[in-house]
């Protein structure tokens, strides 16, 4: 046999595939006990029939008749109990896997900030109260304690939850985007695309974020745009999840020419969702309109010679060090091409301060909609 790997590989495909199926079986399973554990504990205490101790006394009687399984202690119980009152009959039970089986992203935060109080990011009561074969159970049990653990609103959990399952983040990875305060950073952000990238759908942009914490880079200060490069070639893969898993690196110093010149675009990446191709041009000072110029030439030869004829038109991300809001609005009014400007940080943001902002936000944008 000349290539076996060509006729083996889809067995191994076959096991790998039923492999994840009955982990996902075995985790729902998990959830749906510590669900139904969490509403009879709290019944029995809603209905005065418990009190306090009495959750105790059945962790002990589960480790007593129950020896070999783990995981219920009196602590783990209280959590359960959480959980169901947390979720019970609200909007995240619903038939949110629809929303992601179907291809769509994940409802960025700045929905809320719109006042859209129906949203599937609200946390308004239904009839609902049913776990099985809603989002919650495509998340692993210590998923749900990181994020009970680190959330205070529901709006903040709903949003962690939904992208935790839309980019298959592992607790490591959700831990991390909890502490670059993600949902502050996307709920606060302005969106200020280009004239031409505005024309397009919404969902083109609504995924691209104006603020990017790369703390993973360890970069020193200061530090010049050759630095910055390749330490995100270096560390590809973590800098593909603070952008998005639908990012794929085609990589660095991507050549094009035009006439008898060559011309080298910093980095370069496929959206396999956009299905375009996403330049990216790196400067390590703030934003000023003459970085667009370049930016905009590397587009246009990119479609001219680059994209192929079923892609949509290329975007452009300009991430600079940072930027003023007034200053990206006037410059980007007669932007042509699809663009957008970003800023990075090299540290983690202080979360409290972002909390306060996003507090003063939620607060004005209410009084604004009374």
């Amino acid at each position: 046999m000349n290539n076996p790997s060509a006729s083996f590989s889809p067995v191994v495909q076959l096991i790998q595939t039923a492999r994840n199926k009955a982990f996902q079986a075995v985790n729902t399973t998990l959830i749906e006990l510590y669900w139904q554990i969490g509403r009879y504990v709290s019944e029995r205490i809603a209905n005065e029939q418990w009190g306090k101790g009495v959750v105790t006394e059945l962790a002990r009687y589960i480790a007593l008749t129950e020896p070999s399984v783990k995981g219920f202690s009196d602590k783990n119980l209280w959590r359960m109990k959480q959980f169901y009152e947390t979720y019970t009959g609200t909007e995240i039970l619903a038939a949110v896997r629809r929303e992601i089986e179907s291809g769509q992203k994940v409802a960025p935060a700045r929905r809320v900030l719109k006042g859209k109080k129906n949203d599937t990011l609200s946390v308004s009561r239904t009839e609902i109260e049913d776990i099985k074969d809603s989002i919650l159970s495509q998340l692993t049990w210590t998923h749900h304690r990181t994020i009970f653990g680190s959330c205070k609103t529901g709006e903040e959990r709903d949003f962690y939850i939904k992208l935790a399952v839309a980019e298959k983040y592992s607790v490591k990875e959700l831990e991390r985007q909890i502490a670059s305060s993600l949902f502050e950073r996307v709920a606060l952000s302005r969106e200020i695309p280009s004239s031409a990238m505005s024309e397009l759908s919404k969902d083109v942009y609504s995924g691209i974020k104006d603020n990017y914490v790369f703390e993973f880079l360890h970069l020193p200060e200061p530090h010049n745009e050759h630095d910055l490069q390749k330490a995100i070639v270096q560390n590809i893969r973590q800098f593909l999840l603070e952008f998005s898993r639908d990012f794929a690196y085609l990589g660095e110093e991507f050549t094009v020419q035009v006439g008898n010149k060559d011309f080298a675009i910093d980095l370069l990446f496929f959206n396999r969702s956009l299905n375009c191709l996403i330049a990216i041009e790196l400067k390590v000072v703030d934003f000023v309109p003459e970085h667009l110029g370049k930016l905009n030439f590397y587009l246009e030869a990119l479609d001219r010679d680059v994209k192929k004829p079923h892609e949509n038109p290329s975007i452009g991300i300009l991430l600079c060090k940072a930027k003023d809001d007034e200053v990206v609005e006037y410059a980007m009014s007669r932007q042509l091409s699809p663009a957008m400007v970003a800023q990075y940080q090299l540290q983690l943001p202080d979360k409290k301060l972002l909390q306060s902002k996003l507090h003063e936000f939620f607060a004005q944008n209410e009084k604004e909609n009374d």
